[in-house]
């Protein structure tokens, strides 16, 4: 019997987070703190549990997609813009994933933010950021789309700035905000390229009426001619950089690191993120008109995820390493988008979803246990004291580096076979993607077994620094966390403890998949028909049918094939470059650490340049802020004290004071000066008489 997917059910998926977030936001003084937790907690799993039960009728049940308007949001003329769903393997796929994650966060949350005074507040920002990101992935048109892609940015926004009596965190909040500014105005712009062109908001005419403009051209100026689909395609895109995080607009993921840690697991690795990731693959029709836009994709995704990768290797707090590996991977995302092979993408942000959120969460968990000291300088030998977050942590790390077996394997090693399969015919920027993400293969591996080792290995340099390092205000925010008072060596040294099980049991629950999903999934997800209908690849751009000829063998049974494909590693450059990252990695920081400090001396120059990023923020700091402070300042001189103020506003009153200077200077109350006056001008008077007459 066919299972129907019910309109109630996927409104309530929508709606219970949001309910959570009302309670807990306006009426969290009433509630309480245990009310603001169990309100939003239930929501996020009554989402959580529907989800999971949609994909499963999707997926097994034999339900058909589902495509409704629920609401008309307006008509103007012969446009129109609805509320409503489409849930099909894709959408379905993104909601388990937004959900399951939120719903870890949630109960990470209340053992992180124990003490925090804005305790009701917080989980009342993080149900509302999962509905905004649920009625993002779950929209059936462009506007909806929109309205969840300015939610989410929103939300960040109040999370990155939760602690707004830090400066930097206020600072963090408003770059993130303004970058993504950028991004979202080219998103309107091929938003309004489609409601130009097409003449309609509802993805499923806009992809049935796509073929029809995949020949035009437009002249932005003179001669100049350009193709629509790629102008609508590269627009759609610039919004993505700016949520996905890709250079030049990836400025403000690592800043955001200055909000709390249960949002940098649950924005920064699972959802907000990868919202662009998710907005491409679904736009797959329109994007695959465009080879030029493709290329554009391809060449912002490969910078992004070797370059900042780079900049991993040289970070000393574990939460931005975290994040700048949230960069690179999401930049081997975007190349797999850049190669057409979306389902590629798909499946690596679901693993990676996973796999990060666990080591976002595993960073925090040591941010607790160190109260709340974030530099890897200050740590070292922690597995004996945390034990669970140490296990945890190096399953992360495992699935990252794609260790064979592991979920990162599968999911990376398909994207590296995808772009050498388009570098095979491809030109010189597939070429740059080929190796660039093999050499980020190796970064990866470092940055990521550096993190484990200052963290986990080695002496315990806590025990030198500690007396002076933090109390219980640290550079993660929040007040004491309650742990304090008989864990302290001697002399005064604090001595790191595993944290409570509300914060141990999400890592244990998001190691489980960062294991196992990968080789659970990888036969249906990349090279079967689960994303048929959702996802349309152009047979010339079929990567990933390449990728299934070379590693894939279905007639095996997917047990088989799965184990075939992971054995792939033995012939596997990425496998030997994941290796030598961690050998070296291994010998310098738990060997010989001296080295080190050598190769800064020797290349400061390049260490230098990794630690100012690249001089992108002095280069946005000294140019477009301060560009604007001093456009702004010339605008203020000479356009409101001069022009305004001192012409139209001073100038005027200045001027009637001349004038009435000169009036008063008449104006003497003398009779004989005003008969005077009366003879001059009668005398003109006659005068002008004479002249005209003659």
């Amino acid at each position: 019997m066919l299972i129907v997917i019910e309109t109630s059910t996927l409104l309530i998926i929508a709606l219970a987070p949001l309910l959570g977030a009302i309670v807990a936001g306006l009426f969290g003084k009433f509630v309480g703190r245990a009310g603001a937790h169990t309100v939003t907690i239930l929501g996020v799993a009554v989402s959580c549990a529907l989800s999971m039960q949609v994909l499963h009728a999707l997926v097994w049940g034999g339900a058909a997609p589902v495509n409704v308007n629920l609401y008309t949001w307006f008509e103007v003329g012969g446009y129109s813009a609805h509320v409503g769903f489409l849930i099909d393997n894709l959408t379905a796929m993104m909601m388990v994933v937004v959900t399951f994650v939120s719903l870890l966060v949630h109960v990470y949350t209340i053992g992180y933010m124990e003490e925090d005074p804005g305790y009701q507040r917080f989980f009342s920002y993080i149900s509302l950021f999962t509905f905004s990101m649920l009625m993002l992935v779950m929209s059936n048109n462009f506007m909806q789309l929109f309205f969840g892609w300015e939610a989410v940015g929103l939300v960040s926004y109040l999370l990155i700035g939760f602690w707004f009596k830090r400066p930097s965190a206020i600072f963090a909040n408003l770059k993130a905000f303004l970058v993504n500014r950028v991004g979202d105005f080219g998103f309107l712009l091929g938003i309004a390229g489609v409601l130009y062109w097409i003449g309609s908001l509802d993805y499923a005419e806009v992809f049935a009426a796509a073929p029809a403009i995949a020949e035009l051209q437009f002249s932005p100026w003179g001669e100049v001619m350009w193709s629509v689909p790629t102008f609508i395609c590269i627009c759609l895109f610039i919004g993505a950089m700016g949520k996905s995080a890709q250079v030049p607009l990836h400025v403000w993921l690592p800043d955001s690191m200055e909000g709390p840690t249960p949002i940098s697991a649950l924005i920064h690795a699972a959802t907000m993120v990868t919202a662009g990731i998710f907005m491409v693959a679904r736009m797959s029709p329109l994007f695959e008109m465009s080879e030029t836009a493709l290329s554009f994709v391809l060449f912002i995704g490969t910078t992004t995820a070797f370059f900042t990768g780079l900049i991993g290797m040289v970070q000393n707090d574990i939460k931005r390493v975290v994040a700048y590996s949230t960069l690179s991977q999401l930049g081997y995302m975007t190349v797999a988008l850049g190669v057409s092979a979306y389902a590629g993408a798909v499946y690596h942000l679901m693993t990676h979803a996973f796999f990060k959120a666990l080591l976002f969460l595993a960073a925090g968990s040591v941010i607790i246990g160190m109260h709340h000291e974030q530099d890897m300088r200050k740590m070292g030998g922690l597995r004996k004291y945390m034990p669970i977050t140490y296990l945890t942590c190096l399953i992360g790390t495992l699935a990252l580096v794609g260790t064979p077996f592991f979920s990162g394997y599968y999911s990376k090693d398909s994207i590296i076979l995808a772009t050498e399969a388009a570098a095979e015919h491809g030109g010189l920027i597939q070429m740059y993607a080929k190796y660039a993400v093999l050499l980020g293969v190796f970064i990866t591996s470092f940055y990521s077994f550096r993190l484990l080792y200052m963290t986990f290995h080695g002496e315990e340099r806590f025990r030198h620094a500690g007396a002076h390092a933090h109390d219980a205000h640290g550079s993660d925010g929040h007040g004491d966390d309650g742990h304090d008072g008989d864990d302290h060596g001697h002399h005064g040294v604090h001595v790191p403890h595993e944290s409570p099980w509300v914060v141990t049991l999400p890592l244990i629950l998001l190691a489980i998949p960062s294991i196992v999903i990968g080789f659970l999934t990888v036969g249906p997800m990349l090279f079967g028909d689960f994303f048929s209908g959702a996802i349309v690849v152009n047979e010339a751009h079929n990567t990933l049918g390449h990728v299934a000829h070379k590693v894939w063998h279905a007639d095996h049974g997917w047990v088989s094939a799965a184990t075939a494909f992971g054995m792939h590693f033995v012939t596997s450059p990425a496998f030997y470059l994941a290796f030598l990252g961690f050998a070296a990695a291994t010998y310098i920081y738990l060997f010989n650490p001296s080295i080190a400090d050598r190769v800064k001396a020797s290349l400061g120059w390049l260490h230098r340049l990794l630690e100012n990023k690249y001089g992108f923020d002095d280069f946005n700091q000294k140019v477009f802020a301060g560009g604007s402070l001093r456009l702004g300042r010339a605008l203020w001189k000479g356009g409101d004290a001069a022009i305004i103020d001192g012409v139209v506003v001073d100038g005027s009153a200045s001027l009637v004071d001349r004038i009435a200077s000169m009036m008063r200077a008449i104006q003497t109350g003398h009779l004989y000066h005003y008969a005077f006056a009366m003879i001059i001008g009668l005398i003109a008077m006659l005068g002008a008489l004479i002249y005209a007459a003659g």
